[in-house]
């Protein structure tokens, strides 16, 4: 009697005491090293990286002091020199980018995992990775040559029945005005975060794409069988499921958007102060103003840029910490609604 009561206290044990007595065996282990090898050499690049460019940021960080992080003006011959404008025109690029990139980024990605078949569907797949292979200099060329002049019209437009939003307004510019010049237009914030919203779009659509595949059948033929249509059945199940990665890709476009070089570089007119309105003339960013000013660098100016490099990759982890902080506790998977 006694061992029959004490059956259900042994069977009502925690799981967590349950554990495999098995030790792994060799090619476990050897698994197990290269992935510990792996990610503690991203951990020293990484550190190396920020090291290097520390130590090379020194003279010029001691010479400007927290000055740098508030100064606007770039003149390290005269011990004037700050990051606050570039800095700004950084984020102000990738977040235009962004807020084109994900909402297009999006619709392709759902498109090609829930609606696409067949061959046109491998056709769209092909298609979106060979856009992720185009060099940086050709969407740059591009956006000179062909987008600028044709898209001023829309940023006149905008700045004319959009001008009581801040980002919208442009000094100098009279709507009524038949002779106004549409230079005033161009070399702009928002021209370059729509070039730069093109190249961050693939890798973002790839990303948001595997991970829309991945949501479990089980759930999606659950929806359907409860009554839900397709675009039920995505909202349901395949948008909460891919939750994580749709916020890993965005912080993933985010990152490169931030860095990019070589297409701002040719679209821009830098300049060296806070300018937060997008569709005018002028703007800024630290990798362009590195690939500007890098091949004249001398004395404390190459320090300078070396802290201005320093400053973007520190911004750059904070964003990814920030991104793995909010994917860790939005699991992709973890909730929907069936």
């Amino acid at each position: 009697m006694t061992a029959t009561m004490q059956a259900p206290a042994a069977d009502s044990a925690p799981v967590e005491e349950r554990r495999r007595l098995a030790l792994p065996g060799g090619a476990d282990r050897v698994f197990r090293v290269v992935l510990r090898t792996a990610g503690t050499m991203v951990l020293a690049v990484m550190a190396t990286v920020g090291v290097f460019l520390s130590v090379n940021a020194w003279d010029a960080l001691v010479d400007a002091k927290w000055h740098f992080l508030t100064r606007q003006r770039w003149e390290p011959s005269s011990h004037n020199f700050g990051v606050a404008a570039v800095m700004a025109g950084t984020m102000l690029i990738a977040l235009v980018a962004i807020s084109l990139a994900v909402p297009l980024a999006t619709g392709m990605a759902l498109y090609i995992s829930e609606y696409a078949q067949g061959r046109w569907k491998a056709t769209l797949i092909s298609l979106v990775d060979l856009m992720a292979a185009v060099p940086s200099v050709v969407y740059g060329l591009w956006g000179f040559a062909f987008l600028q002049p044709h898209i001023t019209g829309l940023s006149r437009w905008l700045a004319t029945y959009g001008s009581w939003f801040p980002l919208f307004r442009v000094n100098n510019f009279d709507p009524a005005d038949p002779l106004q010049s549409m230079t005033v237009f161009t070399s702009s914030t928002f021209i370059a975060g729509i070039v730069v919203a093109l190249m961050v779009t693939p890798i973002v659509t790839s990303v948001m794409r595997e991970v829309f595949s991945q949501a479990p059948l089980g759930e999606r033929e659950g929806a359907y069988a409860l009554g839900g249509t397709r675009w039920g059945m995505i909202r349901s199940v395949v948008l909460p499921f891919g939750r994580g990665g749709m916020i890993g890709g965005t912080m993933l476009g985010l990152g490169r958007a931030m860095g990019e070089t070589i297409a701002v570089y040719m679209i821009i007119s830098p300049v060296f102060e806070i300018q937060p309105r997008i569709l005018e003339n002028g703007a800024n960013s630290i990798s362009a103003l590195i690939a500007l000013k890098y091949g004249e660098a001398r004395g404390v100016a190459l320090p300078a840029l070396m802290a201005a490099g320093l400053a973007l990759f520190a911004v750059t982890l904070v964003v990814n910490f920030i991104a793995s902080s909010i994917i860790a506790r939005s699991r992709s998977g973890a909730t929907s609604e069936v």
